[in-house]
């Protein structure tokens, strides 16, 4: 008997037209219809009791910038958390832990997420006080909502659930897996302009090829990434 359980991701946003492309094609839409994870995206503007179905409102204190309601996105969490049960509530913030490779494995691992895009201003933060598990960002920018660092999480995530990818041996050797960047790589011809394929990678030798594919990545993140080695 067949016990296993799709991880569902919700998320929560007030555009979901963005959301529209990435969760349609390539790597994303196969796990779906593989049936390894669901994706389901919620208009929080649907859980708004206002007559014009606002969700963000001026914020107390004064100052520029709207910020999203408390009541709407209340809603509906409490709605999906009534109907399965969630390992983690994530709000994509600025101010959010740094989303790394290692956050991906993890998260890849547990169960079901609901995923909030901020927008506006922000949210109102009775929601990440008492709401919010887990709060990440992509980087140290701003963008105009949450929606696009949503995709870029769940892209992360889901191409790590088993059998997503046609090889699953693919995923191990990305880069940052192990702190490392990935060492170069060639496809046929084998000379094109007088550019050589390097020669180990022609020989048929295994082990020579795995060694030079180490030493290639450690050499890489030396010069590219060496924070990356200073963590370890």
């Amino acid at each position: 008997m067949n016990y296993f359980c799709a991880m569902r991701i919700d998320i929560l946003t007030v555009v979901p037209q963005l959301l529209e492309g990435p969760f349609s094609h390539s790597i994303l839409k196969r796990a779906q219809d593989k049936g390894l994870t669901e994706i389901h995206v919620h208009n929080i503007r649907d859980y708004s009791l206002q007559k014009q179905k606002q969700v963000d409102d001026y914020q107390y204190g004064g100052g520029a910038g709207m910020v999203m309601c408390i009541e709407p996105i209340v809603r509906v969490i409490d709605k999906l958390k009534a109907e399965r049960a969630y390992s983690e509530i994530i709000y994509m913030t600025p101010d959010g832990e740094v989303l790394d490779q290692s956050m991906a494995n993890q998260l890849s691992l547990g169960g079901n997420i609901i995923i909030l895009c901020g927008h506006y201003k922000g949210v109102d933060e009775r929601i990440r006080e008492h709401y919010i598990t887990k709060e990440i960002s992509i980087g140290s920018y701003v963008l105009s909502g949450g929606e696009l660092a949503a995709a870029v999480l769940v892209d992360s995530i889901v191409r790590l659930i088993p059998g997503v990818l046609n090889d699953e041996t693919s995923a191990l050797t990305d880069s940052f897996q192990d702190n490392l960047l990935s060492p170069p790589v060639y496809t046929r011809p084998e000379e094109y302009n007088g550019w050589r394929v390097p020669e180990v990678l022609l020989s048929g030798n295994p082990a020579l090829v795995e060694k030079w594919r180490e030493e290639q990545a450690l050499q890489r993140t030396k010069d590219r990434r060496p924070d990356l080695l200073s963590n370890e």
